[in-house]
């Protein structure tokens, strides 16, 4: 139930939070500090190899790399706005925020959590025609759709997050100052506010379930169509194909709504409470890591590409 706000003259306002995530074991903080900084290294390399083998490479100027290169480009700034504040809480022990920083991070979090649902819905509607109406595929998806795919994607999530954050800032803190989280998701922030919370849950709930459910449901029945439609092929070399063009997608699809499922929609039991932060790092750190590298290796195009752009550059090299 919200909690009404009491008198505020018994109240001081905080102006700082404490992250708990991560910061039980002081032995473990260098190791994590390490394997986390590994991650942001990976994700940043392989994100920008993406985004410069989709931009410099003419084979790759179709519908799904222009997608997948805005894929990545969220995935840096996604993770850029986790991973550095968690890499100085473990290096250097740290691990008060202020509020309005807190906040902040929450609003492009959320934000960019938002778009990437709605941008990989738009990729499945993508594959969906591509596998589905190959002979119509060139007219539909055209430059022109994909330019307002892409930007209504990146709208969506920014009209919804402004909203949500700018509720939250009306809010006031009073105590206890600690978030059982290793970064400013809403829900641990919201249950620190001393103010009447039920009209940002409202908000919350309406919102979130419009960014998160329509490109879900979207993508869920595209998959249905793409497999019965890979299921009617034939040739047995021809389904493989078919297969082939939407299977990364695909694992980056599961990996993302699965782990947004379970820890935002599936009923919390102690065990899953236990194990939520563990959950949420597949949707906040693992998952922008790992897209490049199923994108580039399950490719052929995206390999290919760095094939080409690998053997220019050693050819430029040793025959200036």
């Amino acid at each position: 139930m919200p909690r009404k706000i009491q008198n505020r003259t018994n109240h001081t306002s905080i102006t700082n939070f404490i992250l708990l995530g991560f910061g039980d074991n002081p032995e473990q903080q260098v190791p994590l500090f390490v394997a986390f900084l590994a991650i942001y290294v990976i994700t940043m390399a392989g994100n920008l190899l993406i985004i410069a083998l989709v931009v410099a490479d003419l084979h790759l100027h179709t519908p799904m790399y222009f997608f997948l290169g805005n894929l990545s480009c969220l995935e840096i700034c996604y993770t850029s706005t986790l991973l550095p504040r968690m890499l100085f809480s473990l290096l250097t022990g740290d691990r008060t925020i202020t509020v309005n920083g807190c906040l902040v991070q929450y609003y492009f979090f959320g934000f960019l959590l938002s778009t990437e649902c709605y941008l990989l819905a738009v990729m499945s509607y993508d594959r969906y025609l591509a596998i589905c109406k190959p002979l119509h595929y060139t007219s539909l998806m055209n430059g022109r759709l994909c330019f307002w795919l892409v930007i209504g994607s990146w709208i969506s999530g920014l009209l919804s997050n402004t909203i949500i954050t700018s509720l939250v800032f009306q809010l006031s803190f009073c105590g206890p100052s600690e978030i059982e989280h290793f970064f400013c998701d809403l829900a641990p922030v919201i249950k620190l506010s001393c103010s009447n919370t039920h009209m940002v849950e409202l908000a919350t709930f309406i919102l979130a379930s419009m960014d998160t459910m329509p490109p879900f449901l979207l993508t869920l029945i595209s998959y249905v169509y793409i497999i019965m439609n890979i299921l009617w092929i034939k040739s047995k070399a021809m389904r493989q194909k078919a297969f082939s063009t939407c299977s990364s997608h695909l694992v980056v699809v599961t990996l993302f709504f699965g782990s947004l499922i379970i820890v935002y929609v599936v009923p919390q039991t102690n065990t899953l409470k236990e194990l939520h932060e563990t959950f949420s790092l597949f949707y906040t750190i693992l998952t922008p890591m790992v897209n490049p590298l199923i994108y580039s290796l399950r490719n052929r195009d995206v390999k290919e590409a760095l094939y080409r752009k690998a053997r220019k550059a050693v050819n430029v090299a040793l025959f200036p």
